[in-house]
C-alpha cells in the first residue's frame, strides 16, 4: 500500500511537526499495511524519531494511539480552510485593485485626450 494523502491534505515531514499541530487531523502510513487517521494529542521528538500520541484512534483490537515515526516520514495534515480562504481572498483583492487602477488610468487618459 502506498498512501499519499488526499487532495485536502498537505504533506509534512514528521520532523517539522510542533505544538501548532496539536489538535489537527493527521493521516500517515506507519507500515506497509496500515494507514492511520486521527487527531494529534501530543508530539515528542528526538533527533531520529517523532512520537505521536493520537486522539480518536485507540480502542479497537488492532488500533493503537501512539506511533514512532522517522523524522523524514511524510504525514498528511488537513489544509487550513481559513488560511486557504484568506490567501485566496488576498489574491482576489490584489487582482481587483490592479483592475481598478488600470480602469482609473484609462479614464484619466481619455479625459486628458478630450481636454486637448
Amino acid at each position: 500500500m502506498e498512501y499519499n494523502g488526499s487532495p485536502t491534505e498537505k504533506a509534512f515531514p514528521a520532523g517539522q511537526l510542533d505544538r501548532r499541530h496539536v489538535g489537527q487531523s493527521v493521516s500517515f502510513q506507519p507500515n506497509d499495511f496500515t494507514v492511520v487517521f486521527g487527531t494529534i494529542a501530543g508530539i515528542a521528538r528526538t533527533e531520529a524519531l517523532v512520537y505521536l500520541s493520537l486522539d480518536g484512534v485507540s480502542g479497537g483490537t488492532h488500533l493503537k494511539d501512539e506511533y514512532d515515526l522517522p523524522v523524514d516520514q511524510d504525514v498528511y495534515l488537513q489544509l487550513d480552510p481559513l488560511g486557504s480562504a484568506e490567501k485566496g481572498l488576498s489574491e482576489a483583492a490584489g487582482f481587483v485593485k490592479d483592475k481598478l487602477d488600470e480602469i482609473t488610468r484609462n479614464i484619466r487618459e481619455r479625459e486628458q485626450g478630450k481636454s486637448e
